[in-house]
């Protein structure tokens, strides 16, 4: 990609210098399908009459050409999206004096292309029944969202089940499920001591993880 800036005034100098001082952000984080704009800050002397700042990709050949835009003071600003290359880029600005290159200067920066998730969420959970004898049986249920224009459900997706005992700290793994139709999971697991119970999902490669609230089960001996 190409880019010109309107000249500077003359003057006489010994050497015509030209220097890229920053490039910010860097590295360029495109997340998604949005666009993110870097912007470069160059510096010249004051008998260039001109300056173009070039963009390219490292060891990718690339033909698509891209917009950018000159701002003020030797200021030019590039947008990036995901269809540019990941990995490094080289930025070389070249100032022009009487329609001849006098100086050039090159830096690299770097390009990151992330994949923006969608957002989930575990509805509907509950770990029942809310007072069960030592050793029974406790049914722990709900359902796995992704927000799609709405929240619908996942299904074929596994969700873990921990339980944290009370006057513990730590939350311990006790059963997992698979999701079903409409996102909906069941697990079992034993009661023995009185605690709370909650869900979480991992994600994958396009959705977020999460968690579900936490729902609390009293257990009590026989004699009771």
């Amino acid at each position: 990609m190409l880019v010109s800036g309107g000249g500077a005034a003359m003057a006489k100098t010994k050497a015509s210098t030209v220097d890229i001082r920053d490039i910010s952000p860097n590295p360029v984080v495109v997340k998604g399908d949005g666009e993110t704009e870097a912007f470069f800050k160059v510096d010249a002397s004051s008998d260039v009459d001109n300056v173009k700042l070039s963009v390219t990709p490292l060891g990718v050949r690339t033909l698509r050409a891209q917009e950018a835009k000159q701002l003020e003071s030797w200021r030019f600003s590039v947008p990036f999206n995901s269809d540019d290359a990941e990995g490094k880029w080289r930025a070389t600005a070249q100032a022009f004096k009487n329609g001849q290159v006098v100086a050039t200067d090159e830096a690299v920066f770097s390009v990151e292309i992330q994949d923006e998730k969608a957002e989930t969420r575990i509805a509907r959970f509950s770990a029942d029944p809310y007072k069960v004898r030592k050793g029974k049986t406790v049914w722990v249920s709900g359902r796995l969202q992704v927000d799609d224009e709405g929240w619908e459900g996942v299904r074929g997706e596994k969700v873990n089940v921990y339980y944290r005992a009370n006057g513990s700290s730590g939350w311990k793994w006790v059963s997992s499920a698979t999701t079903k139709w409409g996102g909906k999971f069941t697990a079992t697991t034993r009661a023995w001591r009185s605690g709370t119970y909650k869900a979480v999902y991992d994600g994958n490669d396009e959705l977020q993880g999460t968690e579900s609230r936490t729902d609390y089960v009293r257990v009590v001996s026989w004699g009771h």
